[in-house]
């Protein structure tokens, strides 16, 4: 019983490791966030660019981490303990993969290139939709976190 106690939090502790670290990733995209929505001076391009810039490379780290890392984990738990997560995933996954496209439009919209004054107030704009699209998706994968990965804490633990 021990052993297998210790095999499941080998297991799956680093799960919540990985999620903690995307969590904090998930707090400083916020931040980059908030901080460039309350610039009013739009005539300051170089420096918006620069924060629009710093914000699209934390935006797609935190997408990527997601699709590439957590969603794995979450996906392989569900297998492993066969109570409808899979279902659910199936449900939730592709409304996320939505919002993805939305991050990745709006990076390729900044990425590489030299803003006018124009453009900034687009990226404005455009600011506003990415805020609303980034909260539906935190909430989306704050519901999966919660049905994929909390629910088996208990599990786990006496596992």
């Amino acid at each position: 019983m021990l052993e297998n106690c210790r095999n499941a939090r080998e297991r799956w502790g680093g799960v919540s490791e990985l999620i903690d670290r995307w969590l904090k990733e998930r707090q400083e995209l916020l931040v980059r966030y908030c901080d460039l929505s309350t610039e009013t001076d739009f005539s300051q391009t170089e420096m918006l660019r620069d924060k629009f810039v710093r914000l699209c490379e934390v935006l797609v780290d935190y997408v990527s981490a997601g699709h590439f890392e957590v969603y794995e984990q979450l996906i392989q738990e569900a297998r492993e303990f066969n109570d409808g997560g899979l279902e659910l995933a199936a449900k939730v996954y592709p409304r996320i993969e939505q919002t993805t496209g939305v991050a990745l439009n709006f990076n390729d919209r900044v990425d590489g290139r030299l803003l006018t004054e124009d453009d900034v107030r687009e990226l404005f704009s455009e600011l506003s939709k990415l805020g609303e699209v980034l909260e539906s998706r935190f909430e989306m994968e704050d519901f999966l976190i919660e049905h994929l990965h909390n629910a088996h804490a208990g599990k786990m633990a006496s596992a």
